[in-house]
């Protein structure tokens, strides 16, 4: 960009890329508090609307956080890493540890949100299930916090029939979680499938979530499949994009 196309570009815009420049750089190391409105104001000559916009313009790329009657900071990202092979393998669920565990390290992921009840599949679900419109499914709705932050909403679909009466019905399904006790009932998945994408949140999934304007999520939706080919759990799970880094590591 030449000095002349940056001069043309609003003056929000010009006083957000030395902001960021200065964070790239590590002037503004994470959890830095970040000058203010009044201080862009007076180092810029700009009115507050002008200093506003680009503080949000730093915050919508999610490198800056607000916080209630303290100011902007930069952010400190210390991302979920959701690997997304390792996470599934028997050997994990088999021996009783949660799928999550493998997300989350030495941090405390807590669901601190759960619902568990029985609805007619609609076409979406039938479909993946392989069930007839309108069978009874077993619904598990969960919210996941992280470091006192909402990171991801899950929801779950099993055959009623198959689960109905174990502790799959429950909210707590024991070690190694929904796929140890399929497992048990003779139904262990033994094959997923995601399928992966991204969109802006509806404005449920912005409150639940507490995602910062501008912030998309990204839509995992993962079907468990046993032996023969039998899809035994439908898994819809959205994530608060500017928490996690999606990894895939396999051999060629």
């Amino acid at each position: 960009m030449t000095d002349q196309d940056s001069a043309r570009r609003p003056k929000y815009q010009r006083i957000a890329d030395e902001l960021r420049t200065a964070i790239q750089s590590g002037a503004f190391a994470p959890g830095d508090r970040l000058p203010g409105e009044n201080d862009l104001m007076t180092t810029y000559a700009v009115a507050r609307m002008t200093a506003r916009q680009a503080l949000s313009v730093l915050r919508n790329e999610g490198l800056a956080e607000a916080r209630k009657g303290a100011g902007v900071f930069v952010r400190v990202f210390r991302p979920l890493r959701r690997r997304g092979i390792p996470r599934l393998a028997g050997d994990r669920w088999g021996n009783g540890r949660s799928v999550w565990s493998a997300d989350v390290e030495d941090r405390e992921l807590v669901v601190d949100q759960i619902e568990v009840g029985e609805t007619e599949a609609g076409a979406r679900v039938a479909g993946a299930l392989n069930l007839a419109p309108g069978a009874p499914v077993c619904v598990r709705s969960r919210r996941f916090v992280l470091d006192a932050k909402p990171v991801l909403l899950s929801v779950s679909y099993l055959s009623a029939e198959l689960v109905r009466g174990t502790p799959i019905t429950e909210p707590d399904t024991g070690p190694g979680g929904t796929y140890a006790r399929l497992a048990e009932l003779g139904h262990g998945p033994v094959r997923f499938r995601e399928e992966i994408r991204c969109r802006m949140p509806t404005a449920d999934e912005s409150e639940r979530l507490a995602l910062e304007f501008g912030t998309p999520v990204v839509l995992i939706g993962r079907t468990a499949f046993t032996g023969p080919g039998v899809a035994v759990e439908l898994n819809e799970m959205t994530l608060d994009s500017s928490s996690y880094v999606l990894e895939y590591d396999f051999d060629a």
